[in-house]
């Protein structure tokens, strides 16, 4: 029997025409596999898991198998899934998002379009990895990085596991040193918010901050190990639920104080 020929689904969240994705795509259409891009149609970063449900959404084709959508990383997984059309009555077997202009380590991966836009196949039982980069986006460094995301994407297709994986990369500036499994780390940021004036005199603000200050160095963790100059690749939950404090929510049911 011919062994089917597995589809993979590519986003993000810097837009369609990022170098990042283009690499990325590039990459794995080299494979023997059916490559789609669904991607924003503009930058989507620190946009998460944000789904457009209260307006259209259009999608314009840039290719046979090319769109692009004017909604958020998720939402291009979402139609993906969805619309028969644009993946030609297919599923995915695998997503792949990125590759990101800047890292997703520790808490950024909760704000992180890229990382979600991988997130939404993982929901819906696909393997996923999100991949993203830490030096200057450069056509060379990003190619090399896809190249990296290809060997993954292909081990990850044929290594067997438990219902939906997801996984996410982060490469440091060329040359890194290898790649290591890694838990999430702890990353911290100069978080502000700026309060102005309009040139009306209605007042506004500004929120983020001038961005990262700093890794903290916890063995094992990605930042840790990304600071190192070692690409980390960190597995993440798709399930949320926390069971290990379900005793601890029943005593706090038993305390609450009656009405």
């Amino acid at each position: 029997m011919t062994q089917k020929r597995p589809t993979i689904l590519v986003s993000n969240d810097d837009g369609i025409d990022a170098q990042g994705i283009r690499s990325l795509s590039a990459a794995l259409r080299e494979l023997d596999a059916d490559v789609f891009v669904v991607a924003p149609t503009h930058e989507q970063s620190a946009m998460s898991h944000a789904l457009s449900l209260h307006r259209p959404l259009r999608v314009r084709e840039r290719s046979e198998r090319d769109f692009a959508i004017d909604g958020t990383p998720a939402d291009c997984v979402y139609v993906a899934t969805h619309h028969s059309r644009i993946l030609q009555g297919a599923f995915p077997d695998l997503v792949v998002s990125g590759v990101n202009h800047g890292p997703n380590l520790g808490k950024d991966v909760a704000y992180s379009g890229t990382v979600a836009a991988a997130r939404e196949g993982a929901i819906r039982g696909v393997r996923a990895l999100a991949v993203s980069y830490g030096g200057t986006p450069t056509k060379a460094a990003m190619d090399e990085v896809a190249s990296l995301a290809k060997r993954i994407a292909i081990t990850l297709l044929e290594t067997s596991s438990d219902g939906a994986t997801l996984l996410n990369l982060n490469v440091p500036a060329l040359p890194y040193k290898g790649v290591r499994k890694a838990l999430l780390g702890v990353r911290r940021y100069d978080e502000t918010v700026v309060e102005r004036d309009d040139p009306r005199g209605r007042p506004y603000v500004w929120i983020g901050g001038p961005g990262p200050v700093e890794n903290q160095l916890i063995p094992e963790t990605d930042a840790a190990e990304f600071e190192k100059g070692f690409a980390t690749l960190t597995p993440l939950r798709v399930d949320t639920g926390a069971a290990e404090h379900l005793d601890w929510t029943g005593t706090l049911l038993n305390n609450l104080k009656q009405p």
